[in-house]
């Protein structure tokens, strides 16, 4: 749906995105992420037509931004960072200025505004002025103006920034429901707010595209090994004999009181073992107790593609 090709945006003489090439599948939630300055926000103004790319192109169903802007905004919802809201306006005056600048008749802003209204939880402040809203509600209207013409596509950049947990939650939930119906791009410095709603992510700095795929995926080709913890109750249990019957499995560790081990085990991230481990225990009768991969968390893959990689 979204394809990303060689897209370069200078400011001046400053680089803000350096050849960047990525793609948005249909009804993907996407996580963009970066440090600040890294060229999130830029990429997501030329994907939005606010800004036009030095080189390279952007395609949306197979519209180009140089020739196709009308198509491609008409496709796409937008809550960019700092929250375009008129606060003098009341949630419905705001909402009706947005669904004329949309260009949506009466009949079809009554229909998307009692749709926006129930998904965005705003039954009971509609008549409000803005300025009266908590900034949790004043989400809820940013997200109820970027889905007002029910746009295929949304983008929402660091919806959340500024909230408190409990807001946090609200908008997280409300995120999730959105992107059961359409295809989403999430840019968030609240990692675990990623964590929790894309299936899949993307990580620039510098302007460079340094990481692109499923969590799991992106930390164990970072680590090149998976490690996994092993509880088990095993009697005649045989460390040597373990690691010469399972081909590319290492014993990192045995902690062991009576029949009981606990084992920390690895084996290359090409190469799942899991049930290589488990036929091989339950064959000699023995009792898995629990048995988890364990992985660097998202915060440690971040700072390892956007830290150590930009020091090197």
């Amino acid at each position: 749906m979204i394809r990303i090709e060689n897209l370069t945006k200078y400011y001046g003489s400053v680089r803000a995105v350096n050849k960047i090439n990525f793609q948005v599948g249909e009804g993907e939630i996407l996580g963009f992420l970066g440090p600040n300055g890294a060229g999130k926000s830029t990429t997501l103004k030329v994907l939005t037509c606010y800004l036009t790319p030095t080189e390279g192109n952007v395609f949306v169903d197979n519209y180009n931004i140089y020739e196709h802007q009308t198509e491609i905004r008409d496709m796409i919802g937008y809550l960019p960072e700092n929250n375009p809201l008129y606060l003098d306006m009341t949630v419905y005056d705001y909402l009706r200025f947005i669904g004329r600048l949309r260009g949506l008749d009466q009949t079809t802003f009554n229909k998307n505004l009692r749709n926006v209204i129930d998904k965005c939880g705003l039954t009971g402040v509609v008549s409000k002025p803005i300025h009266t809203l908590s900034k949790g509600y004043r989400q809820r209207v940013g997200l109820a103006q970027a889905i007002l013409h029910d746009p295929k596509i949304l983008i929402l950049d660091e919806p959340t920034a500024g909230l408190d947990p409990n807001q946090i939650v609200e908008i997280r939930d409300l995120i999730k429901e959105l992107g059961r119906e359409k295809t989403l791009i999430l840019s968030s410095h609240i990692l675990q707010e990623v964590q929790a709603v894309c299936n899949r992510i993307v990580i620039i700095n510098k302007g460079d595209i340094v990481a692109d795929g499923t969590l799991d995926k992106l930390k164990a080709s970072l680590q090149g090994k998976t490690r996994l913890n092993l509880d088990i109750i095993a009697s005649g249990f045989d460390s040597q004999q373990m690691s010469e019957n399972i081909a590319g499995l290492e014993i990192v560790s045995i902690k062991q009181q009576d029949n009981y081990l606990s084992l920390q085990l690895e084996y290359s991230s090409d190469h799942d073992l899991r049930e290589t481990i488990y036929k091989y225990i339950k064959v000699r009768d023995w009792v898995i107790l629990e048995m988890h991969r364990e992985y660097m968390s998202l915060e440690d893959l971040f700072r390892t593609l956007t830290i150590e990689q930009g020091a090197a």
